[in-house]
């Protein structure tokens, strides 16, 4: 079996049972919703307890439970052709220039990880329609400025 074929495995039983992520999420538990989802569509790995767990709630073989667990090859192509996708292509195409020089003027040189990170998704209820709201948080790392002498910073955060 690749892959692939547990990611549609898993949606099929998902739609059987006209389960929500909500539901699959709070059965699964132990991190974010986002790694868990991520997980079952193929773009994460479970670590083994969770892995167990999903594995007992979709009825999977020991086989496919450790499949949960492997490193998985992410990311998808680009430009992605989903139009939810692309709209976040989109504003990282549009607004990322700016994120970039507000994030250096702030921290300095170096860059927000994408491994050390958290993001909450949340509706916003408004009268013109409701909003999504994300929020991101990841760690500033900053460059290493390597084989740096006497008087020269070693890393890149932001100079007084």
């Amino acid at each position: 079996m690749k892959r692939e074929e547990l990611t549609e495995k898993i949606l099929d039983i998902k739609r059987e049972h006209n389960w929500s992520w909500k539901y699959i999420t709070s059965e699964i538990g132990g991190v974010s919703e986002i790694i868990i989802v991520g997980a079952l569509l193929g773009q994460m790995k479970l670590v083994k307890p969770l892995a167990r767990k999903a594995a007992a709630l979709f009825g999977l073989s020991e086989l496919e439970e450790r499949m949960l667990n492997e490193v998985p090859h992410r990311g998808s192509p680009m430009p992605p052709t989903d139009p939810l996708l692309y709209r976040f292509f989109e504003m990282v195409m549009v607004n990322g220039p700016a994120w970039k020089a507000l994030i250096e003027e702030e921290f300095g040189d170096g860059i927000m990880s994408a491994i050390d990170f958290d993001l909450q998704i949340e509706r916003e209820p408004n009268p013109k329609g409701d909003r999504v709201k994300l929020t991101m948080s990841g760690k500033f790392l900053p460059y290493k400025y390597y084989g740096a002498e006497q008087g020269v910073p070693e890393l890149g955060y932001k100079e007084d």
